[in-house]
């Protein structure tokens, strides 16, 4: 009988051969790679077409956000649907930015259109096909994307400030070459102002011209205006608004209107009699004896005793028709001559006429606020009627003030003003201001109005009281009303430079944040306008301390130099940067051209840059510096 023992060993069979076999990992990492093959080149096909994928998607939301932004930009329609110009740049645009055939895509599609507010929108498609994922059988994807273009090109507030003082009437270039002479002519209904303006007598300077082109500096401005409304209508996007405004200036500007548009009670004298406004003025004081005549009345001693009888009756008034007053009363006197013993009673009339005081005083001008064209001049006694033209003078918070910040101007200067109480503005009377040689004056009859030097002329006649054409608030202008704006009759040269009122009162009309803001506010469901000021003058500051200006009577009011009348100019100077100062840091871009042959300190301070300071001396020139103005602010856009 045989008998086997089994034990551990290399036997090629039996239960230790399978053990082993079990725990013998030798060859097993081949196996695993085999069946992890599959899903790793799953992953990395993956990432490598996302990847794909994610590039081209970019590239084509780029090539369509071109696309649009080109489209806008050339559209040169206002029709419902996208013009051909536009939709050939948008494409080419597009293609530039997205090659056919870019990463193996086929199947590229790209269409811009129209939306309904005036911009462009776009779709843009294109197909990739997959590479490592083809492995596995998944198709070619597309991908869509949307653009739009708010190619926004800036609306646009263009404030014209110009010069219309007396030297506008002579030649451009070189030393004034003059007209002589001031004529008359009736303000025109049309230029719209307060009641008292249409239908009053203005002055003007003769505009000079020597034939051909060599026009007036005035007409040369005329024609620049329109050579910048025509360029910037020419070169400005199809969808750009644009509003205009005027401000004539001289050493007033007539914004009456304009003011009271607003809010009367910025005025002093709105609120009634009890609220004046002070004048350099005059009154009648006391009558004095012009003659006296005797008529024998042949009245006994004892009935030569009547007292005087004054006509008109009561004190210090004047019969109308003559400007004069009588008296009459009974005398005892004799006849012929004092030798004579023999005595008669005679009526003696004498024949008065007022004797004025010149002085500071109030007058109730609140009918002129309230709707009267006229009111009867206090300082007349002739029944004569004064209206106000429209211009203003203004209070000065500091008199003789040389500085000034941007941060906390004073009343007189400031664009954002909303006056009250002090601060008010009031109407500018030129009939009712009068000059003087002392604080205290007197004149028995109107002596000429106490104006002297002016011989038979009036405050206006002279120039030394211009209120010119009332300005124009901003508002959408066809050419046609640029046009007759600038060709009314009573656009015209007279009175002096006074730099500071213009850009004061320019400013103001133009500021986002003053009392007109709602006329410079942005169009609806459009970006804030561009805001522009274009200061033109012929000449340097020359104010006049005898003037009668937006701060009244400077010898005697001092508002401005406070007195030291020597450095007046000075004063002005100082008034006029800060007011230009005080538009910039409203983001007003301002540019200023002179008529001259190169262009002031002042002006290149004012305007925002020194290359927007610019000069000429030809009317030509002129015409090409404001159309330069108008290509620079026609190509400004706001790109989103």
């Amino acid at each position: 009988m045989y008998q086997f023992t089994v034990t551990s060993g290399d036997h090629c069979g039996g239960k230790g051969f399978l053990t082993r076999l079990a725990r013998d990992r030798r060859g097993n990492t081949l196996a695993m790679m085999a069946a992890f093959l599959v899903p790793l080149l799953g992953l990395a096909g993956s990432a490598v077409d996302v990847a794909r994928l994610y590039v081209a998607k970019t590239r084509l939301q780029q090539a369509c956000d071109a696309g649009v932004l080109a489209g806008r930009k050339f559209m040169t329609t206002t029709a419902s649907t996208l013009d051909p110009t536009a939709v050939t740049q948008a494409q080419n645009f597009f293609g530039n930015n997205y090659k056919t055939g870019w990463l193996g895509t086929t199947g590229t599609v790209f269409t811009p259109v129209k939306t309904a507010d005036g911009q462009v929108a776009g779709t843009a498609a294109v197909t990739v096909p997959m590479t490592v994922m083809k492995i596995f059988a998944v198709p070619a994807s597309t991908i869509n994307v949307t653009c739009q273009a708010r190619y926004d090109v800036a609306d646009t507030d263009v404030m014209f400030v110009l010069d219309t003082t007396g030297s506008m009437a002579c030649l451009p270039g070189g030393a004034d070459t003059c007209g002589t002479g001031t004529y008359s002519y009736t303000r025109p209904s049309a230029s719209g102002g307060v009641p008292g303006y249409a239908g009053s007598t203005g002055y003007a300077v003769r505009e000079l011209t020597s034939g051909g082109n060599n026009v007036s500096r005035i007409e040369a401005l005329r024609k620049a205006v329109l050579s910048f409304y025509d360029e910037f209508a020419a070169n400005a996007d199809p969808a750009t608004n644009v509003r205009y405004g005027f401000v004539t200036y001289s050493s007033a500007v007539n914004v009456g209107q304009a003011i009271l548009d607003m809010s009367p009670n910025y005025m002093v004298g709105s609120s009634g009699s009890a609220d004046q406004p002070w004048y350099q003025s005059r009154h009648v004081v006391a009558d004095y004896t012009i003659s006296t005549s005797d008529s024998r009345n042949n009245k006994a001693q004892a009935d030569c005793t009547a007292a005087a009888v004054r006509s008109p009756s009561t004190p210090l008034t004047y019969n109308p028709s003559t400007s004069t007053a009588t008296s009459s009363y009974d005398v005892w006197r004799t006849q012929g001559n004092s030798n004579s013993n023999s005595y008669f009673c005679y009526t003696r009339t004498d024949t008065l006429g007022p004797r004025w005081e010149y002085t500071k005083l109030q007058w109730d001008v609140s009918p002129l606020l309230n709707g009267a064209a006229s009111i009867t001049d206090p300082t007349a006694v002739d029944g004569s009627k004064t209206q106000w033209l429209g211009c203003v003078e203004t209070p000065v918070d500091n008199p003789g003030q040389t500085s000034f910040s941007t941060a906390n101007l004073p009343s007189e200067l400031d664009p954002d003003a909303k006056p009250s109480g002090s601060t008010r503005w009031w109407p500018h009377m030129q009939d009712i201001e009068y000059w003087r040689t002392k604080t205290l004056d007197y004149t028995n009859g109107d002596d000429n109005n106490n104006r002297p030097s002016l011989g038979s002329s009036s405050l206006q006649q002279s120039g030394y009281a211009p209120c010119g054409k009332p300005v124009k608030r901003l508002g959408v202008m066809a050419r046609a009303d640029v046009y007759n704006y600038l060709y009314a009759t009573d656009f015209v040269p007279q009175g002096g430079t006074y730099h500071d009122t213009g850009m004061i009162w320019g400013s103001r009309l133009i500021s986002p944040s003053g009392a007109w803001a709602a006329d410079t506010a942005a169009w609806p469901s459009r970006n804030p306008p561009n805001r522009v000021i274009v200061f033109l003058t012929d000449g340097v500051m020359s104010p006049n301390s005898n003037s009668y200006s937006m701060y009244g009577y400077e010898d005697y009011d001092k508002r401005v130099a406070n007195g030291n009348t020597s450095n007046l100019t000075s004063y002005h100077n100082y008034r006029f940067l800060a007011a230009c100062a005080a538009a910039k840091a409203r983001n007003v871009d301002i540019w200023t051209v002179a008529i001259a042959s190169s262009t002031s300190t002042p002006l290149q301070t004012c305007a925002t840059t020194t290359n927007q300071a610019l000069f000429t001396t030809s009317g030509t020139g002129l015409s090409a510096a404001f159309t330069s103005i108008a290509q620079h602010l026609a190509m400004l856009r706001i790109t989103q």
